[in-house]
């Protein structure tokens, strides 16, 4: 049984609309993780649920009470970047909203597995 709403991606928030579009006139690296990102955007596009579920006892706190998050997902970028998003929709689209993409430390930090 296919799914054939509407799939869209967005930005959490301006903010971050703005951070990633400041990487594109940034340093080499910075331009690479943009086409990580992109590639990431193009593949929720076609499949929402690309991502690995993140149970939600792992969810940091701040994302639940700043985004009203009920659900979230975690996709991995190339060299040990973390993309983070949540599914919002209904009965017609699906939206990927991305909440936050950082390194794999970064990454372990927010989440908790690290200490430091």
């Amino acid at each position: 049984m296919s799914d054939n709403r509407v799939k869209h991606v967005a930005f959490v928030d301006e903010k971050l609309l703005a951070t990633f579009s400041e990487l594109k006139s940034g340093k080499f690296e910075e331009k690479q993780l943009v086409s990580y990102i992109e590639r990431a955007i193009d593949d929720l596009k076609e499949n929402p649920l690309v991502g690995i579920v993140v149970p939600m006892k792992l969810c940091p706190r701040e994302y639940i009470a700043k985004f009203n998050v009920n659900n979230l997902r975690k996709y991995d970028l190339p060299n040990g970047w973390r993309l983070v998003y949540t599914l919002k929709g209904n009965q017609v689209e699906i939206i990927s909203v991305i909440l936050e993409w950082f390194s794999h430390k970064e990454y372990e930090k927010r989440f908790g597995y690290r200490v430091s």
